[in-house]
């Protein structure tokens, strides 16, 4: 029997000072997930500052709280239900969330979405909830948060929540609930608000609990994209596998060469390993003598293939202060294949914040979506986006990154 918990990645996005950091430093306090001694350290720090212990502080979000170093790792914070544990990815800026996505440094699963109930949607809450449907995530809670702050007003919660609908409904996001909380106080985040005794749905935590993981890696097929080889006694190619089961003795396909050999053994620092699977870190050797590189692509002949080719139909996030013009070169990054591209056609453009079609088809601006067809100068190992994720999202760099993107076909 499996007694393994089970988790969940989750992201909470919205406008800067709408209270990601309370309702964060409010999941991770109420939830008892804090270090031990983290929280008397920071009720001192607090006392010495001459202000009340709030939530906020514990995502280190005062500058005199960093002069004090008091500093919790927020890039990959846990809090944990009786079902599951949650890790929360960080995203500070709309900027940071949709590099770390697209490059894979996150894998959300699910989303939450603040919104402040005096000031409404903003334009970052725009954008932010249009990354969520760029990036294909669907199990979303909204919370409009600060209800303190409008004395916990049911007919406000009711005109911001449908404001806040026709938008998203606009770009085909069907949230699963709209929650009324203050993470100040802790409403409706763990416990039901005595202050709010006509909302008698979920609460966050209750609303987190209901939503499903996603099929496991493992289940599907191999994919493992190779980083690089080393020669010592023996060649040993290693990669991080993306998707799927490898072990000793599978018969294995290498792209784009196509050649066909079997897995003579699987190399694992100061381990004898016979199997691996998605998520692992991994070398491999061969029976026969065949050149693999980085950037190829190990797979199996009996299961489901990739797709090759050198032109990709995607969606892409420009962040690059340099509008990028048709058929211009730059660098397109997938997993570990490197390949110089231009965008061969550009199909819509899209505002993010106030979702204007944009007449003009030449050039890509800053904080622009589009919908592109890209053309390789090499065929590249791709997969849609939604089957295996690892394999359908890219970026694009100039000198930094520029660009994300997901392919659709």
């Amino acid at each position: 029997m499996n007694n393994e918990k089970e988790n969940m990645k989750i992201v909470i996005v919205g406008h800067v000072d709408h209270g990601k950091s309370t309702l964060i430093g409010r999941l991770l306090y109420d939830t008892n997930s804090l270090p031990e001694g983290k929280v008397e350290e920071i009720k001192l720090v607090c006392e010495s500052l001459g202000k009340k212990f709030e939530v906020g502080y514990v995502l280190d979000s005062l500058e005199e709280e960093r002069d004090q170093n008091i500093t919790i790792d927020t890039t990959q914070t846990f809090f944990k239900t009786n079902k599951r544990d949650y890790i929360i990815i960080d995203a500070p800026g709309h900027v940071e969330f949709i590099k770390n996505m697209v490059t894979g440094a996150s894998q959300a699963e699910a989303a939450i979405l603040i919104v402040d109930a005096e000031e409404g949607i903003q334009e970052q809450t725009r954008r932010h909830a249009y990354i969520l449907k760029f990036l294909g995530l669907n199990q979303i809670i909204v919370v409009i948060n600060k209800m303190d702050l409008i004395k916990y007003e049911e007919k406000r919660f009711n005109q911001v929540k449908e404001d806040l609908l026709n938008f998203l409904l606009n770009i085909n996001i069907k949230p699963s609930i709209i929650i009324p909380i203050s993470a100040r106080d802790g409403s409706n985040i763990i416990k039901k608000s005595k202050n709010m005794q006509w909302y008698n749905d979920k609460t966050v935590l209750e609303s987190l609990d209901t939503f499903k993981n996603k099929i496991s890696l493992k289940d599907k097929e191999l994919r493992l994209p190779i980083q690089d080889y080393y020669t010592f006694d023996k060649r040993i190619f290693v990669g991080r596998i993306e998707s799927g089961k490898i072990k000793q003795g599978d018969e294995i396909l290498i792209l784009p060469t196509k050649e066909i050999t079997k897995v003579k053994s699987i190399e694992e620092f100061l381990k004898d390993p016979k199997e691996a699977e998605a998520g692992k870190s991994i070398g491999i050797t061969t029976e026969d003598k065949v050149f693999i590189d980085r950037g190829y692509v190990i797979v199996k002949p009996n299961e489901k293939q990739p797709i090759m080719t050198n032109k990709i139909k995607a969606n892409i996030f420009w962040m690059g202060k340099t509008s990028i013009k048709k058929r211009e070169r730059i660098n397109l990054r997938c997993t570990t294949q490197e390949v110089m591209c231009e965008i061969d056609s550009i199909n819509k453009i899209i505002n993010s914040s106030t979702l204007e079609i944009k007449e003009d088809k030449e050039e890509i601006n800053d904080k622009e979506a589009a919908e592109v067809i890209i053309k390789t100068e090499k065929p590249i190992v791709i997969e849609n986006f939604n089957n295996i994720e690892e394999m359908g999202r890219f970026v694009l760099e100039r000198e930094d990154i520029v660009a994300g993107g997901i392919i659709l076909e």
